[in-house]
């Protein structure tokens, strides 16, 4: 069987950790080569993994069958839209950009082009909660859903490496975390038809949604929390009572998964149920909601 060849773009701690490990090891895959806005770190990775480092985005493009992102939203959909133009399938971080018309311009690209496409929400793929979510989304009779998920990667004395990411420090626990809550309320409860949004304290939002099924659902988010605080739960409420997702782990093995996605999705033709559609679709919502704090904002608050 013929391996397909993945490129990463991006050399983040993510792109160390999670996606160079899972690309080299996949059985299906060759990592194909490294590159990133910081060729020393791009040469770390590719020599640990005794690949190609390029310093070409376009070279490392074209030397592979599809591309893996590990950079910011804004980043990232540009370079997945001129990757989805030379007809590369697109492995894609959450969000898949922090605006409609950058998330709509991949969506163009890839449907122009007819390559396959998967959004790496983590609940989405990871073994203990892939399964459970789609077990709810068979399901009739939810009234509500509710989600609680906060992080405290802001938080005093947080050593976590991705918090000098500029992108989360201007976007917040909205834009990095909600996508993962909405990548699990969308299949379930239904699309979103009307939501509200509210500040907490730092970088802390509320939302509350209505979705197509008539149900309704709540969630609060956000990176600033004491680590003391921290966690994330999502429970459904409905004719079979009170269900809580269950816990999960094991980042390189979900997005070896969603590589086992990618490929599946590339070979038969059949678009990925957390495909850039919905990936465009979440960056839509989080948008509204966006707009939503902004016209909330107190007059003559400038923060």
């Amino acid at each position: 069987m013929t391996k397909s060849r993945i490129g990463l773009i991006g050399t983040g701690p993510w792109a160390e950790r999670t996606q160079a490990p899972a690309l080299a090891a996949h059985p299906g895959t060759v990592l194909s080569g490294v590159w990133g806005r910081r060729p020393e770190a791009a040469a770390a990775i590719a020599s640990a993994h005794d690949v190609t480092a390029y310093d070409d985005v376009d070279a490392l493009i074209e030397a592979s069958d599809a591309v893996a992102f590990a950079l910011p939203p804004d980043v990232q959909a540009p370079l997945a839209a001129r990757a989805a133009a030379a007809g590369r399938h697109l492995l894609l971080d959450k969000p898949v950009a922090t605006t409609v018309a950058g998330a709509r311009e991949v969506v163009a690209a890839a449907e122009a082009s007819g390559v396959a496409s998967v959004v790496f929400c983590t609940l989405r793929f990871a073994a203990d909660t892939a399964p459970w979510i789609a077990e709810q989304t068979t399901e009739d009779g939810w009234l509500t859903g509710r989600a609680h998920w906060l992080g405290s990667l802001f938080g005093h004395g947080s050593a976590s490496p991705h918090a000098a990411s500029p992108w989360r420090r201007e976007k917040g626990g909205l834009w990095d975390v909600g996508p993962h809550v909405l990548s699990v309320l969308l299949p379930v409860l239904g699309d979103v038809t009307e939501l509200t949004a509210l500040r907490g304290p730092a970088d802390t939002v509320h939302l509350a949604f209505r979705h197509a099924s008539g149900a309704s659902s709540t969630a609060t988010v956000g990176l600033s929390a004491p680590p003391e605080a921290t966690g994330a739960s999502i429970d459904l409420y409905g004719a079979r009572g009170r269900v809580t997702m269950p816990a999960w782990s094991d980042a390189v093995g979900s997005f070896r998964a969603a590589v086992d996605a990618l490929l599946e999705s590339a070979r038969t033709g059949d678009p990925h149920a957390c495909d850039v559609r919905l990936g465009l679709r979440i960056t839509e919502i989080l948008a509204q909601a966006e707009q939503r704090l902004g016209e909330a904002r107190p007059e003559g608050d400038g923060g």
